[in-house]
C-alpha cells in the first residue's frame, strides 16, 4: 500500500547571522535565510510554501514561459507568490515582511504571465519588513490569512496590527 506523502508546510526559520563577528566581506548584505514563498493556488483556494520559487522553480512554474504580456495568456490560471519573511523578537517569531505578486499560467500552451522587475522588488521589500497585499483578491487574502494563522497562530498573533487589517477581509 503506497502511503500518501506528507505536505511540507515550513518556513526558513531565523539561524544565526553569517556575518556575526566581520567587519567586512558581506557585511550589510540582505541574507534570503528568513523568506519564504507562498504560492497560493486562487481557483483551489490553497496556500504551500514552495522553496523552489526563491530561483522560479516553483512545481507551478516548471516548463513555463513566461511573457510579461498579460493578454498573451488569455486562459491562464491565477496564483500569487506571496514573499514572507520571518524576525525574532524577545517575545518570539512573527510575520516581519509579506508582499504579494501576482501569475497566471497556462499548462497546456505552457505560457505564463509575470512580470520579473515586480517579483523581485517585491521580494526586496518583504525583506525590508513592508506589508504589500491590499492589491489582493478577497478570497486569496482569507487563504493567506488561514494558512499563517494555521502555520503558527503564535506568529500571527505577534505580527504587526497592518498585516491582520490587510488579510481581515469579509466573506
Amino acid at each position: 500500500m503506497e502511503q500518501k506523502k506528507k505536505k511540507n508546510i515550513g518556513f526558513n526559520i531565523i539561524k544565526d547571522d553569517p556575518t556575526d563577528g566581520h567587519r567586512g566581506f558581506g557585511a550589510g548584505a540582505l541574507s534570503l535565510e528568513n523568506v519564504s514563498p507562498v504560492i497560493i493556488d486562487v481557483e483551489a483556494g490553497e496556500a504551500f510554501v514552495d522553496m523552489g520559487a526563491m530561483h522560479a522553480r516553483s512545481a507551478v512554474e516548471r516548463g513555463i514561459k513566461f511573457l510579461p504580456d498579460r493578454s498573451a495568456v488569455p486562459n491562464g490560471k491565477p496564483y500569487w507568490i506571496v514573499w514572507v519573511t520571518i524576525e525574532r523578537r524577545e517575545d518570539g517569531p512573527y510575520y516581519a515582511g509579506v508582499t504579494a505578486c501576482e501569475m497566471t499560467i497556462d499548462r497546456e500552451a505552457r505560457r505564463g504571465y509575470k512580470l520579473l522587475p515586480e517579483h523581485v522588488n517585491r521580494l526586496d521589500k518583504s525583506l525590508k519588513r513592508h506589508i504589500i497585499v491590499d492589491h489582493m483578491d478577497a478570497k486569496s487574502k482569507r487563504v493567506l490569512a488561514d494558512f499563517l494563522k494555521g502555520h503558527d497562530i503564535g506568529m500571527w498573533n505577534r505580527s504587526s496590527d497592518k498585516l491582520k487589517q490587510d488579510l481581515e477581509v469579509e466573506m
